[in-house]
Order: C-alpha cells, then sequence, then structure tokens
C-alpha cells in the first residue's frame, strides 16, 4: 500500500470511495453543512492506494468556530471490504505528521473511543453548536498547543 496527495486522484474515485463508507446519503451529515463550499487543505489531506485501487482516505477542511480558525478533520474513510485492517489509523498518523507549526486547531465529529489515541475530546467542545444534528460527545477537538479557543459559538464554513 502507498499513500498519495488526495489532490492527485479524480473526485470521482473519492466519491465512490465515500459512497462505500457511508452510503450514498451522506450529503445529508451534518460534516457537510460544515465545510459547504470550502476546498480540502491539500497537505492535510490523503489516501492510500493498494495495487492502485483507492482503500482509504483523509480529507480536512477550513472551517471556523466564532472567529477563531479550525481544521475540520473527516471525512476518515476506509473500503467497507477493508475495515479493521490499520488504514485508517495509517491515515490519521499521516494527516497528524504533515500538520505544520502554523496550522489551526483540528475538529471532528468521530467516535471518541477511537479518535481519543490520537489526542482528540469533546472536553472543550461543550459550549459549541453545528448547523445540523450531532451527539455532543462525538464533537471532538485537538489543540495541542492549548490555543485561546472560543467557549461558545457554531462551527462553520471559513470565510
Amino acid at each position: 500500500m502507498q499513500a498519495t496527495a488526495l489532490s492527485s486522484l479524480g473526485d470521482g474515485v473519492v466519491d465512490e470511495l465515500l459512497d462505500d463508507a457511508f452510503g450514498i446519503d451522506r450529503h445529508q451529515r451534518t460534516a457537510y453543512l460544515l465545510r459547504k463550499g470550502m476546498g480540502a487543505i491539500d497537505h492535510l489531506s490523503f489516501g492510500i492506494l493498494d495495487s492502485g485501487e483507492l482503500v482509504g482516505s483523509i480529507q480536512c477542511w477550513p472551517i471556523r468556530v466564532a472567529d477563531a480558525p479550525l481544521i475540520l478533520v473527516g471525512p476518515v474513510a476506509v473500503a467497507s471490504d477493508r475495515q479493521s485492517a490499520g488504514i485508517g489509523t495509517r491515515l490519521m498518523q499521516l494527516m497528524l505528521g504533515s500538520s505544520e507549526p502554523h496550522d489551526a486547531p483540528m475538529v471532528m465529529i468521530g467516535d471518541p473511543e477511537y479518535y481519543g489515541r490520537f489526542g482528540f475530546s469533546a472536553e472543550s467542545t461543550l459550549g459549541w453548536t453545528l448547523p445540523g444534528p450531532w451527539e455532543p460527545r462525538r464533537l471532538l477537538l485537538r489543540n495541542p498547543a492549548m490555543l485561546d479557543l472560543p467557549e461558545h459559538g457554531t462551527l462553520g464554513p471559513a470565510d
């Protein structure tokens, strides 16, 4: 398996993987509202290829809470027939290893039991809201530099 910049792949290939991993109704999810109109952050978005086939991808997007910039992590997608093979872990490691000192804190909607190992938690997001349905325990933040962020606010696309 090899990692590649997601920008080097066609949108259709990525969409096929996302449909497989999350279903064709995935555009109704709250995360899509958060990043509406935004382009993915190239240096944090990757694909994993196996014999030329895209089997995993991660994308990151610029968003905000109040006036504070954030990076929305996700979707983290793995082909349905490749689940539990370590591809999601590898994608997270690639993305985190490619983050730069000037990058904003990262936020995601995901399982704290899985993403906690990468430094994500819901402790600092309890006063935040989203433009759609979500479970508060699944709104996770990774802020290793401990930057000051608003205690309250609605997440949305960056300007």
